[in-house]
C-alpha cells in the first residue's frame, strides 16, 4: 500500500494558535505512516496536481479569506476522494464569505454564548462555559466515536448553523438563561461527518485552545477522524 499523504493547511486568526495546535497532531500522522506537508496559506488549494496526490487535508484556518479558484480546487479534491478534517474555528469559522466552502463543510459557526454579563471581565474566559458533549446513537456505532463516553468541557460552546446532510456523532445543548434572547434550549452538532462525492469530511467543534485539544476524548476523536477521512480508508 502506498504511503498516505497528508497536507496540513494552517493560519488565520492567531487566537486559535494554528501552529501549536497542528503540531499536536503531526506526530500522530507521522507515527501512522503519513508523509506530511505543511502549508501556511490556502494557495495550495489551487494546485490541482498537488491535491490529486493528497489523501488527507487537515485545516486550521480560522476566519481569513479564500479565492474562488482555491475553494473550487479544495471542493474538487474532496469530491475526487481527498479527506478533509479540522476542529473548531479552523474549519467551521473559516472563509465566512464563501458559500461554496460552507456547502462543502455543512455547518457554520454562529456564536459561542457567554457568561452572565455581570461575570464578564473582557477576556476570552467570558465565553468559557461548562457544557456536556453527548455522543449520539449513531456516534456510539461509528468508528470515530465508538466507546467515547459523554464528556464535560469548560470552553467555548459552539452554536452551529447546519444542514441535514451531516451525520451527527455528538451534540451539545445551549440552555436558555434570563439574559439570552432565545426562549428554549438549542441543540447544536458538536462532531459530525459528511460524505461529499468520493470524499469524507469530519468536523470536531471543540478545540478552542491547546488544553481542549489535549482533552483525551477530543484528541481521540480528532485523531480517529483523520484516519477515517483519509482517502485509503474511504475506498474500503
Amino acid at each position: 500500500m502506498a504511503q498516505p499523504r497528508a497536507l496540513v493547511v494552517r493560519g488565520g486568526w492567531e487566537g486559535h494558535q494554528p501552529v501549536k495546535a497542528t503540531e499536536l497532531f503531526i506526530p500522530f500522522l507521522e507515527r501512522n505512516g503519513y508523509a506530511v506537508r505543511v502549508e501556511e496559506s490556502t494557495e495550495v488549494y489551487a494546485d490541482a496536481d498537488e491535491l490529486a496526490d493528497t489523501d488527507l487535508i487537515v485545516q486550521c484556518m480560522t476566519m481569513s479569506e479564500i479565492t474562488s479558484a482555491q475553494v473550487a480546487g479544495l471542493a474538487s479534491a474532496v469530491v475526487a476522494g481527498t479527506g478533509f478534517t479540522g476542529w473548531h474555528g479552523g474549519i467551521v469559522d473559516a472563509f465566512r464569505a464563501s458559500a461554496e466552502y460552507l456547502h462543502l463543510v455543512g455547518g457554520q459557526f454562529a456564536t459561542h454564548p457567554g457568561k452572565e454579563p455581570c461575570e464578564r471581565h473582557g477576556g476570552e474566559e467570558d465565553n468559557f462555559l461548562p457544557h456536556i458533549v453527548r455522543v449520539t446513537d449513531l456516534g456510539r456505532e461509528h468508528p470515530i466515536t465508538a466507546d467515547i463516553e459523554d464528556f464535560d468541557l469548560v470552553s467555548e460552546q459552539y452554536w452551529v448553523l447546519h444542514d441535514d446532510l451531516i451525520d451527527v456523532l455528538a451534540v451539545t445543548t445551549h440552555p436558555t438563561r434570563e439574559w439570552h434572547p432565545w426562549h428554549r434550549p438549542v441543540t447544536s452538532p458538536a462532531i459530525w461527518t459528511r460524505r461529499w462525492g468520493a470524499g469524507r469530511v469530519v468536523v470536531t467543534t471543540p478545540g478552542h485552545n491547546l488544553d481542549v485539544l489535549e482533552h483525551p476524548s477530543v484528541r481521540t476523536v480528532i485523531e480517529r477522524g483523520m484516519v477515517w477521512a483519509t482517502r485509503t480508508a474511504s475506498a474500503s
